[in-house]
């Protein structure tokens, strides 16, 4: 037990340093998905930061149950909190001169539950608009619904789903990921849309328009985060087995295998 909590210490300790090369070490422009400081109007800005709001609140309670009823699990919630640092601080340039980026939000909601993610991913959006220019604080709100609440929640519900149709805890875990990070494009195209729509067409033709741009980099990107995440779930699997249990995600395939051999 004290050898797994020393690995996974060790990893979390790898990430972090990563995380700083990329805030020192790698200096880039403040081109990128999340919507930067004061790009919206100011109603809009506040209105996302209403939505968001109940979600951040509900989502600190979650995080003091479960830090409370199992303590042992706090290094798991600061490695889903830095997995999600870590790769959507990775841009990669697309069409419009802004960039796309990989949210890493899915494995922590399946892990702790899309409440509990809304908190995490609302953290990393703040260092992240304080340390890399990438978002903002008028614009977290928004960011933070789009990035550490709907994405979440997606990955929660579809990694539910895809256990109850077929029980393949691993392609549960890809389409998760994947879907919560296409997810988050598109809630971010409609809050664009929403804020400046076109002069031809509206809301839906703008919608169209930041959509279609985003998709060209964002869907290769979502299936690369739906590999890797796996890759995450496999070493944890194979390291952190207990904390695992803990969660009930193992026991969730064990006991559906059970009952198929049984008949």
């Amino acid at each position: 037990m004290g050898i797994i909590k020393n690995r996974l210490r060790l990893n979390l300790f790898g990430m972090t340093l990563i995380s700083l090369y990329l805030v020192i070490g790698v200096p880039k422009p403040a081109y990128a998905m999340h919507i930067m400081e004061g790009f919206l109007p100011f109603n809009w800005a506040a209105f996302w930061w209403i939505v968001s709001l109940p979600f951040m609140i509900l989502g600190f309670i979650s995080l003091t149950r479960i830090t409370k009823e199992k303590p042992e699990l706090k290094l798991l919630l600061g490695l889903a909190g830095a997995f999600a640092f870590v790769l959507s601080a990775l841009k990669i340039p697309s069409v419009t001169g802004s960039c796309s980026h990989p949210t890493g939000t899915g494995l922590g909601a399946v892990l702790f539950g899309p409440l509990s993610m809304s908190v995490l991913g609302t953290l990393v959006l703040l260092f992240q608009a304080l340390l890399l220019a990438h978002g903002g604080l008028t614009t977290l709100g928004a960011n933070a619904f789009s990035m550490a609440i709907a994405g979440p929640f997606a990955a929660f519900w579809i990694y539910k789903l895809i256990m109850k149709l077929s029980g393949k805890q691993r392609l549960a875990i890809f389409l998760a990921a994947a879907l919560a990070n296409l997810l988050t494009y598109i809630i971010t195209s409609g809050q664009l849309a929403l804020a400046f729509p076109a002069e031809v067409g509206g809301v839906m033709a703008s919608f169209t328009k930041f959509a279609g741009i985003f998709a060209i980099t964002q869907i290769p990107l979502a299936i690369s985060e739906g590999l890797l995440t796996v890759l995450v779930w496999n070493w944890l699997e194979s390291y952190n087995p207990q904390e695992l249990e803990l969660l009930n995600l193992i026991k969730q395939e064990s006991h559906k295998n059970e009952t198929i051999k049984s008949v």
